[in-house]
């Protein structure tokens, strides 16, 4: 099982930069780097929804599954 996190073709769709993302749902650039390349091990719904807020979509348009194993 794999889960494919497409945030960058969101932000690219809103034209935000990560650093904006990242300032207006109060992380770290360094953990939303780390979301954004598929290396977080959970994500709380509380930032979830947040980002889903700033960037006006829905949590499947960013989180995507797939049924094959994720690479290390």
């Amino acid at each position: 099982m794999a889960i494919i996190v497409n945030l960058d073709v969101m932000l690219a769709k809103r034209k935000m930069s990560s650093g904006e993302l990242a300032s207006k749902v109060g992380l770290t650039q360094t953990n939303l780097s780390i979301l954004k390349t598929g290396k977080a091990k959970a994500v709380r719904f509380s930032t979830l929804s947040a980002i889903c807020r700033e960037l006006n979509c829905q949590p499947g348009d960013i989180l995507e599954y797939t049924d094959g194993e994720q690479e290390e």
